[in-house]
């Protein structure tokens, strides 16, 4: 039976809805600290109490704006009065309900990545070598490739590799970001969603003995990881257009080399609302 209600605490009766457990935190139960359920699971319920905190303030905000908005129901206004009737309350309103509906987006995320790596790491899934025949049908639906599509996946494990790469949460509107060895925003960019799937998929170590909110938890490469970084700096779009220029012909009408690298298309980077 679900323990939360809704109007209260949506982010744990989500969870408690999803995974039938009276506690977000149970999630991280029975599970090794590097095991990536772990990880996954602590975000889940860090999530499910940011979407349950933003709710509250939300919600304290809204009686507010009604208690305004009471006396105009009734007729009952000052007709000298040239303030606004809800002044700071309205916007407040809509910060909170775009932050929470954020927060809620972030949690729905982590819930598919959770039931995701169940059924992989679960002790009733056939091994990768029984399963090698059976047709790319019968593989587990992945709804997050895009995170790792064109050259995200290196881009990512490349800035970790250098060094120094933190995945935050936002103290103050409570959303996701990484840092660099100095304090900034990674250039080129790395999307949370991407180190998200790179943890999952066991690329990525994050360090959760450490502070979301601060230090921030250090990302390092795994052996998996480091594997990963040599295959992606072979086969990504990026490093087959530097090949493509490294044998164009030096002048125009001169015959390329037979042994030439293909022309292939990057995948276009697909719009991303914030």
């Amino acid at each position: 039976m679900n323990p939360y209600d809704p109007v209260e605490r949506p982010g744990a009766h989500l969870v408690a809805e999803q995974f039938d457990v009276d506690d977000p935190w149970l999630l991280t139960e029975n599970y090794a600290p590097d095991d990536p359920r772990d990880l996954v699971g602590r975000m889940i319920a860090e999530d499910a109490r940011n979407v349950d905190g933003l709710h509250k303030e939300l919600t304290r905000a809204a009686r507010s704006a009604i208690e305004l908005l009471e006396p105009m129901g009734r007729g009952d206004l000052d007709m000298r009065s040239r303030n606004g009737v809800l002044e700071a309350v309205g916007p407040q309103v809509d910060v909170l309900a775009a932050r929470r509906a954020a927060a809620y987006e972030q949690l729905t995320r982590s819930i598919a990545t959770f039931r995701r790596l169940i059924p992989e790491q679960g002790a009733d899934r056939p091994s990768k070598t029984a399963t090698h025949g059976l047709g790319t049908e019968q593989e587990p639906a992945r709804n997050d490739d895009w995170a790792i599509s064109g050259d995200r996946l290196l881009g990512a494990l490349e800035a970790v590799e250098a060094g120094e790469l933190r995945f935050h949460r936002s103290g103050v509107h409570g959303d996701i970001y990484l840092s660099d060895g100095q304090g900034q925003r990674p250039n080129p960019e790395v999307w949370p969603e991407t180190v998200r799937r790179l943890v999952a998929d066991g690329l990525l170590h994050q360090d959760n003995s450490e502070g979301l909110y601060r230090p921030g938890q250090l990302l390092s490469l795994t052996q998996q990881g480091e594997a990963g970084l040599r295959d992606a700096r072979t086969t990504t779009p990026r490093v087959s257009a530097a090949l493509r220029r490294s044998n164009a012909p030096a002048h125009p009408g001169t015959t390329a080399d037979s042994t030439a690298v293909p022309v292939t298309t990057a995948i276009d980077k697909p719009s991303r609302s914030r």
